[in-house]
């Protein structure tokens, strides 16, 4: 099974985001402090493809 591919600049951008997490600076959309991990992946994520850069499509799940 191939895996996803995130392209450098996309995993630089979510590691900035994990970076604010853990520093206690992430806010979410509605201004309340980010405390779960895959929330704030999620958000890099999310900010990535606003940028435009390459990031693979989420897997559907059934």
């Amino acid at each position: 099974m191939a895996t996803k591919k995130y392209s450098d600049k996309a995993q630089e951008k979510v590691g900035k985001v994990m970076e604010e997490f853990k520093e206690g600076k992430l806010k979410s959309s509605s201004g309340d402090k980010v405390t779960n991990r895959k929330q704030a992946i999620a958000i890099g994520i999310s900010e990535a493809k606003e940028a435009g850069l390459k990031v693979p499509k989420q897997k559907k799940s059934k």
